[in-house]
């Protein structure tokens, strides 16, 4: 079990696209947060779940906290983990992502050196909602929100990243 990170899930997205928080969509029999749940509980010691609306997740009896800077999509989630974290690094990903690889986790958690983030590339595109962000990232998510800077892809640009390859 990983002791020293801290696995955020992020469940607060608005999911505009979607119509419905995806969250709770059926897959393989259960809601797609659950199927993540229950690949991350065993590895980690330390779990937060990171939503707007904590009274859907008190059934799986884990923390749940809140964005701090409402309304900032992925990097306010982010923010909030960070910060709710007791650990200097954190696996953040998404609650939609059913499919989580467990070595490819323990190998971003082993890779946490001389950087900000771990972050893997998968058909040539980072994959910045599962990744390990360090504490560090906090102030510069911070300035990023303040000038109304929302992409991940630019916040990564932003930040000394060591890259996980397909391979």
């Amino acid at each position: 079990m990983i002791d020293n990170v801290t696995c955020i899930i992020l469940a607060g997205g608005k999911s505009s696209r979607m119509g419905r928080d995806k969250s709770f969509v059926p897959f393989l029999g259960k809601p797609l947060i659950e199927n993540v749940i229950d690949k991350m509980e065993p590895i980690f010691k330390d779990t937060i779940i990171v939503t707007n609306s904590p009274h859907l997740y008190k059934k799986y009896k884990m923390e749940t906290r809140v964005d701090i800077l409402t309304d900032r999509g992925p990097l306010g989630g982010i923010h909030a983990g960070l910060s709710y974290s007791k650990n200097k690094y954190n696996l953040v990903v998404a609650c939609d992502m059913p499919f989580l690889n467990e070595g490819l986790i323990r190998l971003m958690t082993e890779r946490l050196v001389d950087c900000d983030a771990v972050v893997p590339r998968c058909k040539g595109r980072l994959e910045p909602l599962c990744a390990v962000y360090s504490k560090s990232c906090i102030r510069l998510i911070e300035s990023e929100i303040a000038s109304n800077n929302l992409k991940m892809m630019n916040f990564l640009e932003l930040v000394k990243i060591r890259i996980i390859e397909e391979t």
